[in-house]
């Protein structure tokens, strides 16, 4: 892939759902880009903290501007080197694809403790009520993405987009956690679609611990 734009630092682990967001993005657009592990096992030095005290991740550095929250990071880069493909002229189409950006968070509060018992907890201490009221509740917000998706074939639209990137980290993680799941066809289609895009082997469907 061609990179041709300036050079990109995303600070981050990689195994983290927001950091993904923003890799996949960067691959997306064809940005030249670094990325260095921050947080999780490798912590936080004070040179981060001095860039996000929040002592979260994903930060980005690209010359202009230091930033973090990995929606606005994903909006700016749109903004900045997407163009119209990325970033609609229109404002409607541009809500359209936020919504289902903004929508994410509540999706990632409900599959959060299915998540972290499967993914990073040792069999013997997963809290399996725990484990399945999370799985319920992620059900329910797919459900509604599923009857979404019977009537467009992405979250942006007719055309992949950046309203797909952040949903679409996190359906990985669902369809790889070992429990059974319910049929959501749509949301299967969907996923399958978005399976052979620009880094999302790479950067997304990697080990979940």
């Amino acid at each position: 892939m061609s990179r041709t734009t300036p050079t990109l630092t995303v600070w981050g682990r990689l195994n983290s759902h927001n950091v993904k967001k923003v890799v996949w993005f960067a691959e997306e657009l064809g940005l030249s880009y670094r990325r260095i592990d921050v947080g999780g096992a490798f912590g936080f030095s004070e040179e981060y903290l001095a860039k996000n005290p929040n002592r979260l991740i994903p930060t980005i550095e690209d010359g202009k501007i230091t930033l973090w929250e990995s929606n606005a990071i994903l909006r700016y880069m749109a903004a900045e080197y997407g163009g119209p493909r990325w970033f609609a002229n229109d404002p409607i189409d541009r809500a359209l694809a936020d919504r289902w950006m903004d929508w994410q968070f509540a999706y990632a509060d409900a599959q959060r403790d299915a998540f972290l018992g499967f993914a990073r907890t040792a069999p013997e201490d997963r809290d399996a009520a725990k484990i399945e009221r999370s799985i319920a509740a992620c059900a329910k917000h797919l459900a509604v993405l599923d009857a979404h998706l019977a009537t467009t074939p992405y979250l942006s639209g007719n055309d992949f987009g950046i309203g797909d990137i952040p949903m679409g980290v996190y359906i990985h993680t669902w369809s790889a956690l070992p429990f059974d799941k319910p049929a959501f066809p749509n949301v299967t289609a969907w996923y399958e679609r978005i399976r052979s895009r620009a880094g999302y082997a790479d950067n997304v469907m990697i080990p979940l611990t």
